[in-house]
């Protein structure tokens, strides 16, 4: 899929058990596809000329902790930006138009026909304003809406993350891209939830953890807000999760990166930066230990 590697480089696998491969002695470089879970991490502390550990995921929270001391570990920022961002404006339009009560209308077979909101002079506040911000932002624009932008540290035209309070107030859409790190953990907790004005719409496209469950699930309960998630805490949701039953709320089982392109697009970053490090080439998207 990624057409070959770089001149010298031999690739092995290993399939995810107990057993290394034979070459483990001589692994430089670790490739970590989607979906491995943290208890088989410790298996990188394993190999003694580990490198670098390239992921396929822009998320790195499950990795950082077992990263080695002297080795890099790389995401693949960029990857995922434009499923996720259609899957944002997915939510975004089947929430203010309603979707959810006229398809389970169409399930009942009742003709219950009702005005829903426009998105057109909506204003929307994009949290984590990276890559993905960047191109949701893109897809937003010509529905005429009033974007904000927020991150860990301003710049032109981006607030910094200090700057929410005053501004969760006046959004109407909330849309929660940060990484998770010790700061953003819980981000989203009562307070966060009640600056939000009365019928305003959250929507959670990065990690459950960022968001306090119990706090959203009381506002969506006294009907105040709405949201849209794509993620959860606990993840996967266990049945009978008050979660599944919750009012006003859209919910995803984390597909909003899940396309039929999602696996090429990763593996062509992937390519690059094997080529990039057999020449001996600055690596693109180092994470640091906080995650970015």
């Amino acid at each position: 899929m990624m057409g070959g590697l770089p001149d010298g480089m031999v690739a092995d696998v290993w399939t995810g058990g107990e057993q290394l491969p034979d070459s483990t002695g001589e692994v430089e470089v670790v490739v970590l596809p989607f979906g491995v879970p943290a208890s088989r991490m410790p298996v990188l502390a394993k190999l003694p000329k580990l490198r670098l550990i390239q992921l396929m995921s822009a998320g790195a929270e499950n990795a950082i902790p077992y990263v080695p001391a002297g080795v890099i570990l790389c995401n693949a920022r960029g990857a995922h930006d434009p499923a996720v961002a259609e899957w944002i404006m997915a939510v975004i339009l089947a929430q203010v138009r309603q979707l959810p009560r006229f398809m389970a209308a169409q399930q009942a077979g009742t003709w219950n026909p009702a005005p829903s909101e426009p998105l057109t002079g909506q204003t929307v506040l994009i949290v984590g304003y990276g890559s993905i911000g960047e191109a949701v932002e893109h897809l937003l624009v010509p529905f005429g809406v009033t974007v904000e932008r927020v991150a860990r540290h301003s710049r032109p035209g981006v607030s910094s993350i200090d700057d929410l309070p005053a501004m969760l107030p006046r959004a109407d859409i909330v849309i929660l891209l940060v990484p998770v790190t010790p700061a953003t953990a819980g981000l989203a907790d009562a307070r966060f939830l009640s600056l939000m004005h009365d019928h305003a719409l959250l929507v959670n496209a990065a990690r459950g953890s960022i968001v306090d469950t119990g706090a959203l699930l009381a506002e969506l309960r006294s009907g105040r807000l709405r949201a849209a998630l794509d993620v959860t805490d606990p993840e996967p949701l266990p049945a009978g999760h008050p979660l599944w039953s919750a009012p006003g709320l859209l919910l995803t089982p984390h597909v909003a990166g899940t396309t039929t392109q999602a696996i090429p697009r990763a593996m062509a970053i992937v390519k690059d930066q094997l080529v990039r490090y057999a020449a001996g080439e600055p690596l693109h998207d180092v994470v640091g230990a906080q995650g970015y």
